[in-house]
């Protein structure tokens, strides 16, 4: 009887009514942080929106502004190498093998060389359905020997009197490509999920505006350095508000990538400059440089530094963002950890991830041209020889100057996440 006297006593004195108030004050204050957790979401989710549909808003009028008229205003008639003669490029389907002149090359791996006589069915454009003879001339550089039912790409040449001449282009590769391109858009949705998704949104958003926007841009005589830093900033920006919305992380990451591409930018300019080399020691600046003999402004010199900054961009937004979700993950788990510590932690997880993407980025570039490689120790070439060709420079001030952007990405990027995080506004 005292006992329960005793529980009564407990279940209804004061430390029970204390006990009930604290309860009260705790489900008020969930109540609250649920309460504000949907505000800021809510404005989260509006600022995203204006972000995206102002960045949009950027995207379609360059691109009615850039693609409103001829971007070469005529002089691509310059380069036409066909005079009077029109040229369609049409797929079109092997039907027959009308006569073949084929022998293999042992001196290249039994590559076949020789040529084909085709029987072709058009499978598209003014030559729709028609069936035409082809040609087919291949060897173990160029051009592959096909067999009936093959897709090839025709070069058909129409003349001034009407008639036609068609030889093979290449094996028509698009429905591969196609579907390959496809297959890594499902890997990436399936084992991605939603952020996979909005990931190739990203994706896709920035090969448009490099082909779209940038090069056209550069074409038009726009400054080649600070057009295609603009454009990598425009492309960062969006990438990471697709990503995660306008929020501290992105930011953070965001401005550690620009910071990351801005110090790539000056360390390859400063070694191009004590180098004493330029874009115009690229593999590809000769036909640019006809362009500019056509009155074509394209800057051509800056191009060595535009291809640091497009190289090293992905690779740094990948670290920002690395380093600033982790932050963010930790923060979470631990609210009270203070900037120092955030920061000594986003080092900790930046060092980690040094050896491995320099390494994805130095491999990269020489594997780019790893045949060229191959041929120079063959030729038994001195180091001196090497080290001093402009090939060499070229890929060492491309190769290190991203490298040194993505690593220095890190402690700026842990020092902004940190910093924000540790501001608790």
């Amino acid at each position: 009887m005292g006992k329960k006297n005793s529980d009564l006593q407990k279940n209804t004195g004061p430390a029970a009514s204390s006990r009930s108030k604290s309860q009260g004050k705790s489900q008020e204050g969930r109540k609250v942080t649920v309460f504000r957790y949907k505000l800021l979401s809510e404005k989260r989710e509006k600022s995203t929106i204006i972000v995206l549909a102002v960045a949009a808003v950027i995207f379609i009028g360059a691109l009615i502004w850039i693609h409103s008229g001829s971007i070469l205003h005529g002089e691509e008639e310059m380069f036409w190498i066909y005079g009077d003669e029109r040229i369609d490029f049409n797929s079109a389907t092997v039907k027959e093998i009308v006569n073949q002149d084929m022998k293999t090359d042992e001196s290249a791996e039994g590559s076949k060389t020789g040529s084909q006589e085709l029987s072709v069915v058009i499978n598209g454009g003014i030559y729709k359905g028609e069936t035409m003879t082809a040609y087919n001339y291949f060897g173990p550089l160029s051009g592959v020997p096909v067999s009936e039912g093959s897709r090839v790409m025709l070069t058909i040449k129409t003349h001034q009197d009407g008639k036609h001449s068609a030889t093979v282009y290449e094996f028509n590769r698009i429905p591969i490509l196609v579907v390959f391109v496809l297959l890594f858009f499902v890997v990436v949705a399936i084992v991605g999920g939603r952020t996979g998704v909005k990931s190739l949104v990203g994706l896709v958003f920035t090969i448009i505006c490099l082909f779209a926007i940038l090069i056209p841009l550069l074409i038009k005589g726009a400054p080649t350095i600070i057009t295609t830093l603009g454009m990598c900033a425009f492309i960062a920006a969006v990438s990471f508000t697709v990503l995660g919305g306008v929020h501290r992380k992105t930011w953070s990451a965001f401005l550690g990538t620009m910071a990351g591409v801005l110090l790539a930018l000056l360390f390859g300019m400063a070694v191009q400059s004590i180098a004493r080399i330029n874009g115009y020691r690229l593999e590809s600046a000769e036909p640019l440089l006809y362009l500019r003999y056509a009155d074509v402004p394209v800057g051509i010199k800056g191009l060595l530094v535009a291809g640091i900054i497009v190289s090293a961009l992905g690779a740094v937004m990948d670290v920002a963002m690395s380093i600033s979700s982790s932050l963010e993950e930790i923060h979470a788990a631990n609210p009270s950890l203070p900037g120092k510590e955030l920061f000594r932690s986003g080092m900790n997880i930046g060092r980690d991830m040094v050896g491995t993407m320099t390494n994805t980025l130095i491999l990269a570039f020489l594997g780019s041209q790893f045949s060229l490689m191959i041929f120079f120790f063959a030729r038994n070439m001195s180091f001196n020889q090497i080290a001093s060709s402009a090939f060499i420079a070229l890929e060492i001030i491309s190769g290190i100057s991203a490298s040194i952007g993505m690593v220095l990405a890190i402690p700026l990027t842990a020092l902004v996440s940190s910093s924000l995080i540790a501001r608790k506004n």
